[in-house]
């Protein structure tokens, strides 16, 4: 048996600027996808022209919160040494959690099993889907214990993800959902929209605050780096938007919104945006809160989303032998 000194996590003792704040907001806008009604998209989706690019875009969206559960928010929390820190990024990974089981539900509402089975061996046979997920992964898998540099090339690299790639596949149901078309669906991407911009904007802090403590050279050297990994995200990017919308003709506006995203990601880091300004479609910018609906950074809940009835914990909740 090890003789370790464990050291308890103390929130009466702040260590982490912000890590509390951070902590409080992720847990407000806790939200479940069975609570939104997405049974209403059904109708509309049996008559939806572009059934095809809307599943692969989930489809995408789930390889990526699956590859963020499960290696990106563990292994960034396991390599990060303050104890605050690491609990918040354990809750994140717990959110990543909730967003790749939503597109489940998605797709067991408005999808036959056949349909779905399909669509989760394209995950397996898209070239590059699988490049992205390869790519961040990698550097995940790349820390090495007490190394800042590889911590904050993992960090920068998780920016990128939540605060760029995801957004090539949240354009088409924001798009949609601002027209009034599958509007369920899409409230809960504006949810996990939300969620995601916590996630950028918290580990993008925490990259600039690791960020600091390295000598000049250093810092230059890993944002040479850093712009490398953006553009040929980006680049992979573009092959993959004129992929997935191919038949919908929204290709130049997805790029767009994509370098919009992009821009994003690089102030999260505390960089230099990267591409020029250029208009983005404002129906997507808007979200879908022409409707009513909210996904501020600040906001509780979305419009579409019901807090579910639940009944209360009694004795008898764990008397299972009356239910024989």
């Amino acid at each position: 048996m090890s003789n370790l000194t464990y050291e308890a996590v103390n929130w009466n003792k702040p260590t982490s600027e912000l890590a509390q704040i951070f902590w409080d907001q992720q847990w407000k806008q806790i939200w479940f996808p069975e609570e939104i009604a997405v049974s209403k998209d059904v109708k509309q989706w049996q008559d939806f022209e572009h059934q095809d690019t809307y599943k692969k875009v989930f489809a995408g969206l789930t390889l990526l919160d699956t590859v963020q559960t499960n290696i990106g928010m563990n292994q960034i929390a396991t390599h990060t040494p303050d104890l605050q820190e690491k609990a918040v990024l354990t809750v994140f990974g717990s959110f990543e959690a909730i967003h790749a089981k939503s597109y489940s539900y998605i797709f067991t509402t408005l999808c036959t099993n056949t349909e779905i089975d399909e669509l989760f061996e394209w995950v397996k046979k898209n070239e590059f889907l699988q490049y992205k997920a390869n790519k961040i992964a990698d550097i995940y898998n790349a820390i090495e214990e007490g190394n800042k540099e590889s911590l904050w090339k993992a960090m920068f690299a998780s920016v990128m993800l939540e605060s760029f790639l995801f957004y090539s596949g949240f354009f088409y149901p924001l798009y949609l959902g601002g027209q009034g078309i599958l509007r369920n669906s899409a409230e809960v991407i504006s949810l996990i929209l939300r969620d995601e911009s916590i996630h950028g904007v918290a580990v993008g802090f925490f990259a600039q605050n690791l960020y600091k403590e390295f000598s000049q050279e250093k810092k230059d050297e890993l944002k040479l780096w850093g712009y490398e990994l953006l553009l040929d995200l980006y680049q992979n990017e573009m092959n993959y938007t004129e992929d997935v919308y191919a038949e919908t003709g929204l290709s130049p506006e997805v790029k767009s919104y994509v370098r919009y995203n992009a821009n994003k990601a690089l102030m999260n880091v505390g960089f230099d945006v990267m591409f020029p300004e250029e208009e983005v479609n404002p129906i997507v910018m808007n979200g879908i809160r022409n409707e009513g609906s909210t996904y501020d950074f600040f906001s509780q809940k979305g419009s579409s989303y019901a807090k579910a009835k639940v009944a209360p914990i009694t004795d008898d909740t764990f008397n299972f032998g009356n239910r024989i």
